[in-house]
């Protein structure tokens, strides 16, 4: 895999697409109504971090496939977990707990599936912050 993964750039452009039309449609739809600072500010620097890594493979950071087929492997696992991620964003239109919930894991298992494929350790970092904070936050918002 060179520095640039494609893949990883359809795949993030897939999840950002509903969180746009949301945004667009509903400028409530991502309302906060948890307030440590500390959990927000590391949940953007993992979201971002994410967002960079599943696109940027930094030279002896990120050590490609490690098994034959792992190509068609990381194809196919992301393509269903971005096909059910979708299919919950049309299914669950009004705000609920299960949407809230499965909207803040699929991607935390979309990027550590694909971290763990291509072996690239700030994409495995930035996730762990990312999925921590992302689950805090949406599990918070949810009991308030």
């Amino acid at each position: 895999m060179n520095w640039f993964n494609y893949y990883g750039l359809i795949a993030v452009a897939i999840i950002m697409i509903p969180n746009i039309v949301s945004a667009a449609v509903d400028k409530s739809a991502f309302e906060n109504r948890f307030n440590n600072k500390a959990i927000l500010v590391l949940e953007q620097i993992g979201r971002y971090g994410c967002i960079v890594f599943m696109i940027l493979n930094i030279p002896y950071t990120c050590f490609d496939f490690w098994f034959d087929s792992a190509l068609i492997v990381y194809l196919s696992v992301n393509g269903m977990l971005l096909a059910l991620y979708l299919l919950r964003w049309i299914i669950y239109r009004k705000g609920s707990k299960t949407k809230m919930l499965w909207l803040s894991i699929t991607p935390t298992v979309i990027f550590m599936f694909s971290g763990i494929m291509v072996l690239s350790i700030p994409l495995i970092i930035c996730l762990v912050i990312f999925g921590i904070g992302h689950i805090t936050i949406s599990c918070k918002n949810i009991e308030r």
